[in-house]
């Protein structure tokens, strides 16, 4: 495991300083390559230089350089430099933790229609990244800033360099590396996600995204990466809660190519086995990634014998962004993305809490209008001639009307549940678990499509009806409660405008814990 920070902190007193003004280095990764004249070590290096100025001043200047990547084991070449960072500062090293999230912003995949400017984007605020400093051991944090400098060396690694350095990054950094700092960044990225806000957190998320799906591809495509250990779990998304303003929130951020599959209509999913032209839609789909934001209204009452808790859907929305830098890159399957097919949100009391006396819920389910349409034609004939005298003909017609998507209310324990299913509109199958189908061909032209022009999707509070209560003792009273909430998202691929057979279902599934302060007045 990389300990990229705690290096950096140390560098202030470090002994090695007292005597040379050397760089100091720190090897991110080495390999071997056995030329046909000798063999030669090539890595790839954190260095770090100290001056000083007029005034005495000591500061640092890092760079990133590659060695041994010419067929010389003392060819050296640097590929990025860092701002100066002061010594004499409380918090020298603020300065190179904002370039790093400001850089990646810079280089992140945005949305083709994304309303926000690069260079609006790029300039993070210095006192919010101050404070995710400040409010986490560096224990908690070193794992975080490995997560920044990974993403970051990324861009370094894959573009404008020989391929043996994007081997080198995939093979010895990300690949060791990936699955630790997803799972064990997470308070710190909340923390920094709702200080920055939503503009850089998207691209924040899209950069990791879009860094997890060529890691997933280049596994299928088998160039050295399958020989690793394989991941123990393929969810590598990311999600976090928040509680403010009388709203639960939960946001989501899945790569599609790390979401579970549970419906296709591949063997093996390999991309060389398939033909050359699915083989570019399959790669184009792979670049996409799910954002959702699940956002429930809750209120508190307190009554003569008891405490009240009643909570409604007031937004739930689905976004499947397409990880890309130029939106003509895959003009043929612009339209070609993935779209949800089922969501399942359920929120209640923690598991085994024992306050609650009673759930109810708004109602079990509501069903789509429908109706049939028939045509009948009636011909006959009077006399016993053999050519008809008389013909007629009657018909009878009943418009068809029916909503492409069918909602539930449940109940699981003490957690009230809201399902939404994406059904077929003729037939009522439920998308989900279907073979493939045409009847959802064109779902993002026309005034009944059952997604938004970008593809994505909306519920509002009035869909889904009534809220839930929930009834917990009075004693209950000033205590702060751990309420959990989660979600399952189901994304399905059909052909859109293309003719292609493939089909495909993914899962997803979040859960965390809020907070639900029974505060008189909060």
């Amino acid at each position: 495991m990389l300990d990229i920070w705690s290096w950096i902190s140390e560098l202030p007193d470090s002994t090695d300083w007292s005597e040379s003004d050397s760089p100091l280095i720190f090897t991110l990764a080495t390999s071997s390559s056995r030329s046909s004249q000798a063999n030669s070590t090539r890595a790839i290096q954190l260095r770090a230089e100290r001056t000083s100025d007029a005034n005495s001043d000591t500061f640092v200047t890092f760079t990133v350089c590659l060695q041994g990547f010419e067929n010389s084991n003392d060819h050296q070449k640097t590929i990025w430099v860092s701002d100066t960072c002061p010594l004499s500062s409380d918090k020298p090293f603020l300065p190179l933790l904002l370039q790093l999230l400001q850089e990646i912003t810079v280089h992140s995949p945005t949305a083709y229609n994304s309303t926000c400017p690069r260079s609006q984007l790029q300039k993070l605020k210095p006192d919010p990244v101050s404070w995710v400093m400040d409010s986490h051991s560096p224990e908690s944090f070193s794992t975080f800033f490995d997560l920044v400098f990974l993403t970051r060396l990324f861009w370094l690694c894959v573009f404008d360099v020989p391929s043996e350095v994007g081997s080198l990054y995939f093979n010895s950094i990300l690949g060791p590396n990936l699955e630790t700092l997803i799972c064990e960044h997470a308070p710190v990225l909340r923390t920094f996600l709702v200080t920055v806000g939503v503009d850089a957190e998207l691209c924040f998320m899209r950069s990791l995204g879009y860094i997890i799906a060529k890691w997933f591809i280049l596994r299928e495509l088998g160039v050295g990466l399958q020989t690793l250990s394989p991941l123990s779990s393929q969810h590598l998304g990311f999600s976090y809660a928040t509680e403010a303003h009388g709203l639960w929130i939960l946001k989501g951020y899945a790569p599609v190519s790390g979401m579970k599959r549970t419906r296709f209509n591949d063997n093996n999913g390999k991309f060389p086995v398939i033909e050359a032209k699915e083989s570019v839609l399959r790669y184009a789909l792979a670049h996409q990634q799910l954002e959702a934001v699940i956002q429930l209204e809750y209120f508190v009452g307190f009554y003569e014998g008891h405490i009240q808790v009643n909570a409604h859907v007031d937004n739930l929305r689905f976004h499947v962004a397409k990880l890309g830098f130029n939106k003509n890159d895959d003009a043929e399957y612009a339209e070609e993305r993935y779209f949800p097919s089922r969501v399942r949100v359920w929120v209640g009391p923690e598991v085994g809490s024992t306050y609650v006396n009673g759930l109810s819920l708004g109602r079990s389910t509501s069903n789509g209008e429908r109706e049939v349409e028939m045509q009948r034609i009636v011909k006959g004939s009077f006399g016993k001639a053999k050519n008809q005298k008389v013909k007629d003909r009657a018909r009878m017609t009943t418009k068809t009307r029916m909503k492409n998507w069918r909602w539930d209310q449940d109940v699981e324990g003490n957690a009230a549940v809201f399902d939404a299913v994406l059904c077929d509109s003729m037939t009522g199958q439920e998308i989900a678990t279907c073979n493939g189908n045409s009847s959802i061909r064109s779902r993002y032209n026309g005034s009944n499509r059952p997604f938004t022009k970008t593809g994505g999707l909306v519920f509002s509070g009035d869909e889904y009806g009534e809220g839930v209560r929930w009834r917990l003792s009075r004693e209950m009273e000033g205590s702060v409660l751990k309420w959990r909430i989660g979600g399952e998202v189901w994304l399905s691929y059909w052909a859109n405008n293309v003719e292609s057979s493939y089909y495909e279902t993914r899962c997803v599934e979040w859960c965390d814990e809020i907070d639900l302060p029974l505060i008189p007045g909060k």
